[in-house]
């Protein structure tokens, strides 16, 4: 289905719904914590779950790069949610450790969290949603470009 014009594309509709589900989560963030963004709070959560990560393979799993990634921690460490340390065995690298206020966040965020989903796929069915995955691997496919 091609279009005139990008507005009026399906591709549009989709960067219209990652932006309004982005300001859902930053208007229910700043319920936990008023001076975190969503892009902070989801450098915490993968940390969170992915310690060993390096900063280049943070920023590749929260789609930032190296600057802005650079940025937030620097912000995270400001706020005290975030600590870096030189790494144990690697010299050149350095290790990120989330604080204990960061971990209190963390806990505060959860329900936030769900609730965010909950409510972007209210209405949603199962099949639906597995089916919208599957249009959004291909489309991902398609983009894909050569190395």
């Amino acid at each position: 289905m091609l279009v005139d014009t990008p507005t009026q594309s399906l591709l549009y509709t989709l960067e219209q719904a990652i932006k309004a589900y982005r300001r859902l989560c930053q208007h229910n963030v700043d319920a936990v914590m008023s001076d975190l963004t969503v892009d902070q709070a989801l450098t915490l959560i993968v940390l969170d779950k992915h310690p060993e990560l390096s900063q280049h393979q943070l920023a590749e799993r929260v789609f930032k790069d190296k600057a802005s990634i650079t940025r937030i921690i620097d912000l995270l460490i400001k706020k005290n949610l975030l600590t870096r340390h030189l790494h144990d065995t690697d010299r050149r690298k350095f290790a990120l450790r989330i604080t204990v206020q960061g971990r209190d966040i963390l806990a505060q965020l959860s329900d936030t969290i769900q609730l965010n989903q909950r409510t972007a796929l209210a209405g949603l069915t199962e099949a639906e949603l597995q089916q919208f995955e599957q249009v959004l691997l291909k489309i991902i496919g398609n983009c894909a470009l050569p190395k």
